[in-house]
């Protein structure tokens, strides 16, 4: 199976802003995502690359018992906005297994709508939980967000996001636990999981995606607030082009 591994440089890049200061969008004609592998050579793997994220979970081509378990623990709110999505960064401590590899929570970041759709259905916000090797070799995991009761852990990071583009800052007496937006708070959770890439630029590849089916409620006014911090900032789907996609048994 392959692998990329990215150096210290590139992770660094994961938790601030990218390290080509090139202005892409999402929607816009001449920087949008279907115009991002043209705008800087470091950017060519969103053009070229056949391992893209994200995709549609839905259409799986395998299944199988995944061994994929984390262990994550609460540290105080350091939140930023980069322009483009709201971030959360992580003191070292945190972890996530997946087959037999440890790799370290750095941070996490969000998308309105989700970026991974199920059976065609994308949800009104995503997390991406993005973890990296001491190899440097990068995993995400990836939750789904739908409206229902008020989400406490949620609303932290509603209070705390700055409105604009801001560096990272830690915020004074907030402790925040990551667990507590995983599903019944880490428990059993199931996974889909396949190879794919970054879903901003420069798309890079080699990276080991674990996408969780199954929603968490969060309150209407959460979605809300930050689907207006952010506003849409979610890459079109991308072709699975003959991947493995492994789903739960």
């Amino acid at each position: 199976m392959f692998r990329k591994f990215f150096t210290s440089a590139a992770i660094a890049g994961l938790i601030a802003t990218p390290a080509v200061a090139t202005d892409w969008t999402y929607e816009d004609p001449e920087t949008g995502a279907d115009r991002w592998g043209h705008l800087h050579t470091d950017f060519e793997m969103c053009e070229r690359g056949i391992m893209q994220s994200p995709i549609d979970i839905g259409h799986a081509n395998a299944t199988g018992e995944i061994p994929v378990s984390v262990n994550w623990q609460e540290g105080p709110l350091t939140i930023l906005n980069t322009g483009q999505t709201v971030q959360a960064n992580f003191a070292a401590g945190s972890t996530m297994m997946s087959g037999g590899k440890t790799f370290n929570l750095v941070q996490v970041h969000f998308h309105t709508p989700s970026e991974h759709a199920v059976n065609g259905e994308r949800y009104p916000l995503t997390a991406h939980f993005v973890h990296a090797s001491d190899e440097g070799e990068l995993a995400v995991l990836g939750v789904m967000y739908v409206a229902g009761e008020s989400h406490a852990e949620m609303q932290k990071l509603v209070d705390a996001a700055p409105a604009q583009a801001a560096e990272a800052a830690t915020v004074e007496g907030v402790m925040f636990d990551p667990a507590m937006l995983l599903p019944d708070g880490g428990d059993e959770i199931e996974f889909y999981r396949y190879m794919g890439s970054l879903t901003t630029p420069p798309c890079s590849e080699g990276v080991n995606w674990h996408v969780v089916p199954q929603p968490v409620e969060v309150g209407a006014d959460q979605l809300a607030a930050m689907e207006s911090v952010m506003g849409m900032n979610a890459r079109p789907l991308q072709l699975l082009n003959g991947r493995l996609l492994v789903a739960p048994e």
